[in-house]
C-alpha cells in the first residue's frame, strides 16, 4: 500500500500536465464543441497502454447533430484474473464561460498549487484524477483481479441524455458488467456523495390576446397573467417549500429544503437576431412562458410536486377572467439515494480515513449529475460521487482545482482499487 501511495507521488507532475491537457480542449456545452478532440485524447492515452478503448457517438440522442455530435469514450484494462469491475466516470462538457474572468478561461494556469480555468473543478480535474490512479494501480499491480474502466462522457450539464444515459441504455452499466461506479465529481475530497435530491422542468405558458399596442383593451396581455402568476408563487409557494426539510444530508444547508426557480422567462414576439436594428412592433403579447426548476426532497412525490403547481394555477385562474394556461413538462428525475453499507461506499470511506487520518463525510448533492442514469437506467445501486475539486466553485469565473487535493484523491481512488481489484 504504501508503494502505491508513493506511485501517486511521483506522477505529481502527470497528474498537472494531463489536466492542463483536457482544460486546453474548450468543450463548451452548449452547443457541445470539440467532444471527439477530448475522447480521442483520452483514448490516445490510455490505448497506447493496452486499454481496450471503445469511441461511442450517441446517434439521435438529445443535442446529437451533424454539427455537434455527441462522443463518448469507455476505455477497458482487464486484469489477468476474473474478478470485478470497477468503472470511473467523468463528463468532459464544460458550462459557458460567463464574465469576470481574471485568468485565460481554458489557459488551465498553474499558479500557487492550483490549475485555473472552465472545467477544472467540474469535472476535468476528477477525470485527471481517475486516469493517473487507475494507471498507477495497473502499473504496480500487473496480476490484478476483474477489471478498471474509466469513460469521459457528454452532456452531464444539460442532462446527460447523449452521455451516460445512453450509454446506460446500451449495458455499459449493466451490473452483470459493472459493478462499483465512482463519479469523480467535485465535492471535496473527504466527501462521499450518496446521491442527490430530484428535479421536475416545465413549462408554463400563459395565454392572451393579440391586439395593437395603442389599443390594448382590445386584446388579453399574457405577461401580465404572468405577473400574476409569479405574485401568486411568492404569495403561496415559495413560503409552502421553504417550510419543508429533510434529514438527508444535502450540502450546503439551504438546499436541504424544498426549492424552486424560475430559470427563464419570455413574452411577447420573439428576440430578434443580433443584427436587427430596428424596434419592436407595437403588439399586445399573446403569450408569456416561464421555465420553472422545482428541486424536490426524498420525502416528497413527484406528483403531489406537479400537483401543487396546478393548484396555483388554478388559484390565479379563479382571480382573472379569461385566464388560460398551460404547463409542459420538459424533465424529471427521481431522487437516488446509495445506502451507506454499499460495498464502494465503505471501501472509499476507509481509503479517504487512510490517506487523510479522517472520517469521510457523507452528503447528497442539491442538483442530480449522472448517477440518475446509472441508478434508474442501468439499475446498479452500487454507485457514489467522490473527488477532488471545491463544489462551490463550479460554473464560477476563475475556476481552479488544487493540485494536492487531486493528489490525495488519486491516492483514496487507487487505494479503493487495491481494496476490490488487488
Amino acid at each position: 500500500m504504501d508503494a502505491l501511495l508513493k506511485e501517486i507521488e511521483d506522477r505529481h507532475a502527470a497528474l498537472i500536465a494531463l489536466t492542463q491537457d483536457l482544460v486546453r480542449i474548450p468543450t463548451l456545452n452548449p452547443p457541445g464543441r470539440h467532444y471527439r478532440d477530448i475522447c480521442a485524447l483520452v483514448g490516445e492515452r490510455l490505448g497506447a497502454r493496452g486499454w481496450d478503448v471503445q469511441m461511442v457517438r450517441a446517434e439521435g440522442a438529445l443535442g446529437d447533430s451533424t454539427q455537434h455530435p455527441r462522443w463518448n469514450v469507455v476505455c477497458r484494462l482487464e486484469g489477468p484474473h476474473p474478478g470485478e469491475c470497477v468503472h470511473f466516470n467523468s463528463h468532459h462538457d464544460v458550462v459557458a464561460v460567463g464574465e469576470g474572468w481574471t485568468r485565460e478561461p481554458f489557459g488551465a494556469e498553474l499558479a500557487d498549487g492550483r490549475i485555473y480555468g472552465r472545467g477544472t473543478c467540474d469535472m476535468k480535474g476528477g477525470l485527471a484524477t481517475s486516469i493517473i490512479a487507475a494507471e498507477a494501480f495497473a502499473d504496480l499491480n500487473p496480476g490484478f483481479r476483474g477489471a478498471i474502466e474509466i469513460s469521459a462522457t457528454a452532456d452531464e450539464e444539460s442532462g446527460g441524455y447523449g452521455g451516460v444515459a445512453y450509454l446506460a441504455e446500451r449495458g455499459f452499466f449493466d451490473p452483470a458488467r459493472v459493478q462499483h461506479v465512482i463519479i469523480p465529481e467535485p465535492l471535496n475530497k473527504d466527501r462521499i456523495c450518496l446521491g442527490h435530491r430530484g428535479v421536475w422542468w416545465a413549462e408554463i405558458e400563459t395565454k392572451g390576446h393579440i391586439a395593437h399596442g395603442s389599443m390594448p383593451f382590445l386584446g388579453d396581455c399574457a405577461v401580465r397573467h404572468m405577473g400574476a402568476v409569479i405574485a401568486e408563487m411568492e404569495r403561496t409557494l415559495f413560503p409552502l417549500l421553504a417550510g419543508r426539510r429533510t434529514d438527508m444530508p444535502i450540502v450546503p444547508d439551504g438546499a436541504r429544503q424544498s426549492t424552486l426557480n424560475i430559470n427563464a422567462i419570455h413574452g411577447g414576439e420573439p428576440v430578434q437576431d443580433e443584427s436587427y436594428t430596428g424596434l419592436p412592433s407595437p403588439c399586445v403579447p399573446d403569450r408569456c412562458t416561464i421555465t420553472i426548476d422545482r428541486r424536490f426532497l426524498i420525502e416528497e412525490d413527484i406528483a403531489e410536486v406537479k400537483h401543487e403547481v396546478t393548484q396555483m394555477m388554478e388559484r390565479v385562474r379563479e382571480t382573472r377572467p379569461d385566464f388560460r394556461y398551460e404547463i409542459r413538462d420538459l424533465f424529471e428525475v427521481l431522487p437516488t439515494l446509495t445506502p451507506q453499507d454499499a460495498p464502494i461506499v465503505r471501501t472509499v470511506q476507509d481509503a479517504v480515513h487512510a490517506v487523510m487520518g479522517k472520517s469521510a463525510e457523507f452528503v447528497i448533492s442539491p442538483g442530480t449529475y449522472d448517477q440518475k442514469h446509472i441508478d434508474r437506467i442501468g439499475r446498479l445501486k452500487n454507485c457514489i460521487a467522490y473527488g477532488p475539486g471545491i463544489l462551490d466553485l463550479a460554473h464560477q469565473p476563475d475556476e481552479w482545482i488544487g493540485v494536492d487535493d487531486m493528489v490525495d484523491s488519486a491516492k483514496v481512488m487507487a487505494l479503493a482499487l487495491h481494496d476490490l481489484l488487488g
